[in-house]
């Protein structure tokens, strides 16, 4: 089995890619097919290969083969039918298309970020109600706690 998308798989997974996340001209952001951007997704499928090859097919089935000759609302209308309903296969492409996308420094400047790795400097992050993790401070442990003892206690 190849470890990579073949040339066919790309076409298809840039048709794919460039209907989830079109170019915008008004913020000067490129479409997700952009060649830069399609190859940093098929550089980083990684362990995901299988599931995004099985959600490229599962896509080009709905359109009988002609995703690409589709126009833009029903390519869109057919990838969200698709990712409401396509688990763990709908989930790894749309993951590796978006963690690309964002990851490009065209983008993070069109939306006004550095186009740096987030560390070491980091980012300010707003302060936000900590009361929302109240639900996880007091539910029970749910991982074997290895500082127990036999008899359960510390």
């Amino acid at each position: 089995m190849s470890a990579t998308l073949s040339p066919a798989e790309m076409d298809h997974l840039g048709e794919i890619a460039g209907a989830m996340i079109p170019a915008s001209a008004d913020l000067r952001m490129p479409a997700a097919d952009d060649p830069v951007i399609l190859d940093d997704i098929a550089k980083s499928v990684g362990r995901d290969l299988a599931l995004v090859r099985e959600a490229i097919a599962a896509i080009l089935k709905m359109a009988n083969g002609a995703f690409a000759g589709l126009d833009q609302d029903a390519k869109e209308a057919l990838i969200n039918d698709y990712h409401a309903r396509g688990g763990a296969p709908a989930e790894a492409l749309g993951r590796a298309i978006l963690a690309a996308y964002y990851r490009d420094d065209r983008v993070l400047v069109a939306l006004g970020q550095e186009a740096r790795s987030p560390f070491p400097k980091g980012h300010v992050v707003e302060p936000r109600d900590w009361s929302l993790l109240d639900a996880v401070r007091h539910r029970a442990p749910f991982w074997r706690d290895d500082r127990m003892t036999g008899t359960g206690e510390r």
